[in-house]
């Protein structure tokens, strides 16, 4: 198998699942107990805090555990709106997660006028249009640094100064970002980032949510685990693997990353030249590593995974949490793309155990199945697989 949709999910690292293993055997104790058993568990929590802590840029009691990434961007955004019910602003992006958009879509629902903040053909946004969107009434301003589908970066650093300046809590969906570029939370002034263990080759099922100093908070789910912040028993297990993962992703980031760079750029350039009508989607530059969303002239994109899939590839039309959907692409048509030009989307993202062999399948099936499509198309439209 040769899997290249990294943005979707993460195979668990060896190292990450020798970490876990005493946590779901022996060492089976709730970590709010006080005999050792419990104790043992509660400073395993706290060894894992620390590592992820480090990942993000914060301090130790900077970070509460969550389920996932979703239940961390829910937190953010409704513990913002939570503190001033006055203000019935929001600020985003046209080009979020579905987490943050299906949940602004329920919170205008409720009354809550949303900004959605347009990108520009690359995918980019402008921080000047941020700083107009502020009003007095804005209770949170909630944006992705890295986007899932394309890998485009927004400038967070210049948009933290903005908020902070207007004095207008940030929330930083870093889902995507987290390990494949460096992440400051204390330096930038960013008072809600968003994590999720899964996209750093750590199992499903656990998340974290950094807060900044000072940040006022109010938790999503009621209870005394996290110090009163998130109720409910932590997963011990995925913690501590989630834990290693941000270990090793800090500590490995430079050597991986470069490797990871150079696999994705000889991917695209063999494509580009293989492939009559294929383009990048998104800026060439300012993105992330190991994503290469293509564009390919007269293809129908489910066709396409359906052969690569039988040959072995797995890679992606879009973002895993819209898989299914009928409706192109919401982040490709904010870019200004036409319906046929998002249908006819992949996205290849590249990983920590990416290796050669994964490269030369690559170069070699997405051609032969891209050529084999458009050999069978009519002339009058793309090959649509039943």
């Amino acid at each position: 198998m040769t899997y290249l949709d990294n943005n979707a999910t993460t195979q668990v690292a060896p190292e990450v699942l020798e970490a876990m293993l005493p946590w779901l055997s022996g060492e089976f104790g709730n970590p709010s107990s006080a005999y050792p058993l419990g104790r043992r568990a509660g400073a395993a929590l706290d060894a894992a805090r620390a590592q992820v802590a480090a990942l993000a840029g914060c301090g130790e009691e900077g970070v509460i555990f969550t389920s996932c990434g979703t239940e961390s961007i829910n937190t953010a955004i409704l513990s913002c709106i939570a503190r001033d019910p006055d203000r019935r602003h929001i600020v985003t992006s046209a080009v979020e997660h579905s987490a943050t958009v299906k949940l602004c879509e329920r919170l205008s629902r409720q009354g809550y006028e949303i900004t959605w903040l347009p990108v520009d053909g690359a995918g980019l946004l402008d921080p000047g249009r941020v700083a107009d969107a502020l009003r007095e009434d804005t209770a949170v301003v909630s944006l992705l640094w890295a986007n899932n589908e394309t890998g485009v970066l927004f400038p967070i650093a210049e948009i933290a100064a903005i908020a902070t300046e207007k004095g207008v809590p940030l929330h930083v969906d870093a889902v995507q970002a987290a390990g494949k570029l460096p992440i400051n939370v204390q330096e930038l002034g960013i008072p809600f980032l968003s994590l999720s263990g899964h996209k750093l080759h750590c199992p499903k099922g656990v998340g974290a949510l950094a807060i900044g100093r000072k940040t006022r908070f109010t938790p999503l789910f009621a209870g005394s685990q996290e110090e009163g912040r998130r109720g409910g028993t932590q997963n011990v297990a995925s913690i501590v693997g989630f834990g290693k993962a941000a270990s090793l992703a800090l500590e490995e980031q430079e050597e991986t990353l470069t490797r990871i760079r150079s696999l994705r750029d000889r991917f695209e350039l063999c494509v580009l030249e293989a492939v009559a009508g294929s383009e990048v989607n998104g800026h060439r530059e300012h993105r992330l590593p190991n994503t290469s969303n293509l564009s390919f002239s007269g293809l129908e994109s489910e066709a396409a995974l359906l052969l690569l899939g039988e040959r072995g590839v797995c890679c992606s039309a879009g973002s895993a949490c819209t898989s299914g959907s009928v409706h192109p692409s919401h982040v490709l048509k904010a870019m200004g793309m036409s319906n046929e030009r998002a249908r006819s989307s992949l996205r290849f993202s590249f990983g920590r155990l990416s290796s050669e062999e994964d490269l030369a399948t690559a170069c070699e099936a997405v051609p032969e199945v891209i050529a084999k499509l458009r050999s069978l198309s009519p002339g009058d439209g793309p090959v649509v697989m039943a």
